[in-house]
């Protein structure tokens, strides 16, 4: 049994699907065969009279095998389509369609009685309109009884788009298949609360059975025996050890299917070999979960990722969910569960930062460095080769966990980015989400024929994914920490102004020039509030930062605090603090707390000179402020928190419609050039030009020439002034090599600037282009990653482009949003506002462009590389002036957002 993150819907060797029903056991969908039929005859005379009279519009059990036998044989090459249902190797229910029109199908359902309300037709209904839309079908038709209230709710809480009609006692139910904004967000809260069910007996256990659990201490079974008991996990504690009977006082037993009542969870530490048989047991005797700390699977080459396959086939079989393997283990510090299932030697304190790491030694890293600065813990989880649970799992999890505030990940690879973009975009209106993302190494940096391929790190596709869906990417461990002291329990900035207060003048300019730097604001206050705080504190400097000198008492910072906060003028306080033997800190701290009490703007502490001191300020609801040993510091986690703030409120956007393309014509060229041209390749300026135009973006005429008398007659053509480049392949910038010649008035400047050219490049292949109108040259284009998909880009074209390294990168879907904020955030958008009495550029061409080449990426998988540079932006409209595309064969592109288990 296999997952099918990377195929598409009745792919040939797509097995099927694993997906979790709401009560979060693994149901496995897969197409019907002519093995089903007495499975589902079976099913139909096990269900009730009532179940056949809704399904079928009679009590004949005869016409529903007759229905059944039809299924089994009918050939999905002309249309018909059926999906089955197991859940624990038993067929529970099926759905299929049948073609009505062109694009257009009717589909009916059939769900075992025993598992109704486990939301299996739900995962039916999702899963037949993914594989209807793959094969073009968009609408899915389904005559209902209106008394049939389950299956009438089944279809309008789905989420898909739908239309309904009453006839005499029917109901004509009709679904588009698209996916929009509410189909996926439906989706995602269904797919939340599957996960979170699913995780319960892994991190909220009732009962725990360490499973290779030795007998001395040192051996990492024992010790993670040890702190499971010395952390009072407040459930039921067993060993599995066959050769005792007691270990570090716990009762042992010889297997885990010897032990007396029901164990939720397995933490397995027996050698690689004996994994299996482990999981198998485990699975047959009705656990839960397993945390897998042994080692030996897909880290060391193709052996371990087959030994590695096989535990996850045997976990999903007995629906039983699989942390690791290969990892440090798993915390809860929720006070009901006080579980520590790791062999770290470090006791996180509860809180609310939520952490996931790969590697097990950045997770110890991080857990030490929250400990000792006081940050508090809800769940850790070590996710190891994360062959099962995966960072997408735990955001739905954490998603609507109470006792969660702040998401923190480590990761160093993506199982399916796109979903991860797409799920961290919906969890971070709520809740922010911080990673580290290890390989950002250039190292891999790819070759290209375009300047957007050329241009494209490794790490590219990441920040974009980044960037549109609000994740905060975090340089390192030290830094995540630091940002989710800020955002951990506190109030949002509202916006970019910062307030700073303290008795040194030196950390007060720090601050102030490292906000300068992230572009937050250090306001100068208005003469009341600068009159009122020299009034009742005296200060040196009454103005943005406020010093209030070295000799300043605990009262004076206090009051200044106080006013600060009640001016209005500000959306964050730091607060910098310089520890002398004159000082008393604990006063100091008190002063602080309590004029944070209350406080509707985040407040940040820096502490100097005083290394001893606690890393946080407890106020009178229990509630802390974070103390930092520098300003820089403090300064940059609120920039973060700052950046946060104003995503999580900007409109989410849109992605707009664009008329005039041609689909069908862009498919044509795409095969015909495919046709002679098996391997891809580039294409000759005049397909490019043709593939634009499908697209609807308009491009300078330009015609090809490999002779000197084919160059002069197609300037008569074009017509005058025109420009002359050289066609020579694999040439990316052709003013280095001469290649261009701009401005020929004349048939004689064109035959000289030919014969000029073409010497200096050594090949007669030229393009002889009018001459675009005068504007801003700009550079848009995509790559295709093979794991992210389309990335797009656009920045400072011509001669700029590598010169100025001005660019802005984001991924499909691309949003009325996201292509503004591309846009806007060049350096060269002046230009494009008209720079110095200049003529502005027309915005909205330019970002029609985008939008058009966006569709492009989605309309033609085989795109690969799309460069156009330059793109002149003009006062009025935007246009192509050099094209460079190259297509490749593509598998069709997998569903990124369909509820299937990595």
């Amino acid at each position: 049994m296999t997952t099918a993150d990377a195929t598409t819907p009745l792919e040939a060797g797509a097995v099927g699907w694993d997906v979790l029903a709401a009560d979060g056991s693994v149901v496995h969908l897969r197409p019907i065969c002519r093995a089903d039929e007495p499975a589902l005859k079976a099913i139909n005379h096990r269900v009730s009279d009532r179940s056949i009279y809704l399904r079928f519009f009679a009590l004949s059990r005869l016409n529903a095998d007759e229905h059944t036998h039809h299924l089994v044989g009918a050939d999905p090459e002309h249309g018909y389509v059926a999906l089955v249902a197991e859940l624990d190797g038993a067929v529970v229910g099926v759905a299929s369609y049948e073609p009505m029109r062109a694009d257009e199908a009717e589909m009916a359902f059939l769900v075992d009685d025993a598992v109704h309300g486990r939301g299996i037709g739900t995962l039916l209904l999702e899963q037949l309109a993914a594989v209807a839309r793959e094969r073009g079908i968009r609408k899915l038709h389904a005559d209902t009884l209106a008394e049939n209230a389950p299956m009438l709710r089944l279809f309008l809480d789905s989420g898909f788009r739908e239309v309904h009609q009453l006839d005499s006692g029917l109901v004509e139910l009709t679904l588009d298949t698209e996916y929009d904004v509410r189909t996926l967000d439906k989706m995602a809260e269904r797919e939340s609360i599957a996960e979170s069910r699913s995780l319960k007996p892994v991190l909220a256990p009732s009962s725990i059975a360490v499973i290779g659990a030795g007998r001395r201490a040192g051996g990492i079974g024992h010790e993670v025996l040890r702190n499971l008991a010395d952390s009072g996990f407040t459930g039921r504690l067993y060993a599995v050890n066959p050769n005792a009977d007691q270990i570090a006082g716990i009762t042992a037993f010889p297997t885990v299917t010897d032990i007396p009542e029901p164990v939720d969870l397995a933490v397995i530490a027996v050698p690689a070999a004996q994994v299996a048989r482990v999981v198998e047991e485990c699975g047959q005797y009705g656990v839960g979960g397993a945390v897998v700390l042994t080692s030996g699977f897909s880290e060391l080459g193709a052996d371990g990722r087959q030994a590695q396959q096989e535990l996850l086939e045997l976990a999903r079989r007995h629906s039983l969910r699989l942390i690791g393997p290969n990892c440090l283990g798993i915390v809860n510090t929720d006070p009901a569960v006080r579980l520590d299932a790791t062999f770290a030697n470090i006791r996180p304190t509860a809180g609310s930062l939520a952490l996931a790491a790969q590697s097990g030694a950045v997770g110890i890293a991080v857990l030490d460095h929250a400990t000792r600065v006081g940050l508090g813990i809800s769940e850790f989880v070590s996710l190891g080769n994360k062959v099962d649970v995966s960072g997408n799992d735990l955001l739905l999890h954490w998603w609507h966990d109470p006792r969660t505030d702040v998401i923190g990940l480590y990761l160093e690879s993506f199982g399916n980015p796109r979903k991860f973009g797409r799920l961290a975009r919906l969890v971070g209106r709520s809740k922010p989400v911080l990673v580290v993302k290890g390989g950002r190494s250039t190292g891999g940096r790819r070759a290209g024929a375009s300047h957007t391929a050329a241009a494209a790190t490794p790490d590219t596709a990441v920040d974009a994914l980044f960037e549109q869906s609000g994740v905060l990417r975090m340089e390192t461990l030290e830094e995540l920490v630091d940002t989710a002291r800020v955002l951990s329990g506190r109030p949002l900035p509202a916006g970019r102004r910062l307030g700073i207060v303290g008795n040194a003048g030196g950390a007060g300019v720090l601050a102030a020039d490292a906000a300068s730097a992230i572009d937050l604001e250090v306001p100068e206050f208005s003469a009341t509030t600068m009159s009122e705080l020299v009034e009742v504190t005296g200060a040196v400097g009454a103005g943005n930062p406020v010093d209030l000198g070295a000799a300043a008492t605990p009262q004076t910072l206090e009051h200044a605090i106080r006013i600060v906060l009640a001016s209005g003028e500000v959306d964050a306080v730091l607060v910098t603090y310089a520890a002398t033997r004159a000082g008393d800190l604990d006063a100091t701290y008190a002063a602080i707390a309590r004029a944070a009490t209350g406080a509707t703007v985040p407040i940040l502490v820096n502490c100097l000179g005083a290394s001893e001191a606690p890393a946080q300020i407890t106020l009178a609801d229990g509630s802390s402020l974070p103390v930092y040993a520098f300003p820089e510091t403090a300064v940059r986690a609120l920039g973060h928190a700052v950046r946060y703030a104003a995503w999580r409120t900007r409109p989410q956007g849109v992605v707009p419609a664009v008329d005039g393309v041609d689909r069908d014509g862009a498919r044509a060229i795409v095969r015909h050039f495919l046709n002679s041209h098996p391997d891809g390749g580039w294409l000759d300026p005049a397909r490019a030009e043709q593939l634009m135009l499908c697209a609807g973006i308009p491009v300078v005429a330009a015609l090809a020439a490999a002779t000197r008398d084919a160059a002069l007659e197609a300037g008569q053509r074009v017509g005058y002034p025109l420009v002359l480049k050289t066609a020579a392949a694999g040439i990316v910038h052709k003013t280095d090599v001469g290649g261009v010649r701009l401005g020929l008035q004349t048939p004689a400047e064109l035959d000289h600037a030919y014969a000029e050219l073409t010497a200096a490049v050594g090949d007669p292949h030229v393009v002889v282009q009018a001459m675009a109108s005068p504007g801003v040259e700009l550079v848009a284009g995509l790559v295709r990653d093979p794991l992210f998909g389309p990335v797009l880009m656009v920045g400072s074209g011509g001669v700029l482009t590598d010169l100025m390294a001005d660019r802005r990168w984001r991924g499909l879907p691309l949003t009325d949003l996201d292509a503004a904020e591309m846009l806007r955030s060049l350096r060269c958008a002046p230009l494009l506002a008209g720079y110095r009495g200049s003529a502005g550029a027309d915005e909205a061409a330019v970002l029609d462009v985008l939008h058009r080449i966006a569709w492009l990426a989605e309309a033609v998988p085989e795109l690969a590389e799309l460069d156009i540079n330059p793109l002149t932006a003009a006062p009025i409209g935007a246009v192509a002036v050099d094209v460079k595309l190259r297509l490749a064969p593509a598998d069709p592109e997998p569903d990124w957002n369909a509820r299937h288990l990595r």
